[in-house]
């Protein structure tokens, strides 16, 4: 199973893929179901894993700064 795909929450390389995706399964509402899209499925899926993986590392980065700088207390004594 794979993520919400809502345009706004992707970038636009993954916007391309998941368009590709529906519009495989559109065309070939039938063979669908006998692989002929799974090359623009693993194609998105490799594209959303990417995302994810970013992310995760951007909200850590920002975790070890959030920490960093509790940390280090107040600029200004109250």
């Amino acid at each position: 199973m794979h993520s919400d795909l809502s345009p706004h929450l992707h970038t636009d390389e993954c916007n391309e893929m998941i368009s590709r995706l529906k519009r495989c399964h559109a065309e070939h509402s039938v063979m669908k179901f006998f692989g002929t899209c799974n090359d623009f499925d693993q194609a998105m899926r490799m594209c959303l894993k990417k995302e994810r993986l970013d992310k995760r590392e951007r909200s850590k980065q920002h975790a070890v700064e959030m920490k960093k700088r509790l940390k280090e207390g107040p600029k200004e004594p109250f």
